[in-house]
């Protein structure tokens, strides 16, 4: 059961977290992959990927990048740092929901004599 399906709010210690998760990640694989250790690089992809689902909500983007990461040769790319980037352009780029902006109370001023 999803409890809140909406995306949280970016701000810039969900943005900077997500990017600390994907670089790390991508420096293991990189790091890790002439290693030769099996399962490694799919339990990092299956941990970034629930760590990034968490901190940004969920993305159609996650997906792919998942999914690509499983392919021979495409762990030594950086694709869950250049996934956090599209996912947070993007979602910059998105209007506003009325659920997202503070309450706002208009108060007018009026001369007492």
């Amino acid at each position: 059961m999803v409890e809140n399906a909406a995306a949280p709010v970016l701000r810039r210690d969900r943005v900077r977290l997500a990017y600390t998760i994907a670089v790390a990640t991508d420096a293991a694989q990189f790091l890790l992959g002439p290693l030769g250790w099996a399962g490694a690089d799919e339990v990092l992809d299956v941990v970034a990927m629930t760590l990034l689902w968490r901190v940004l909500g969920f993305h159609p983007l996650l997906l792919p990048t998942f999914l690509l990461e499983f392919l021979p040769l495409a762990d030594m790319l950086p694709t869950w740092t250049g996934c956090v980037a599209l996912v947070v352009a993007l979602r910059r780029r998105q209007p506003p929901t009325p659920g997202d902006s503070p309450i706002v109370i208009d108060v007018k001023a009026h001369h007492v004599d």
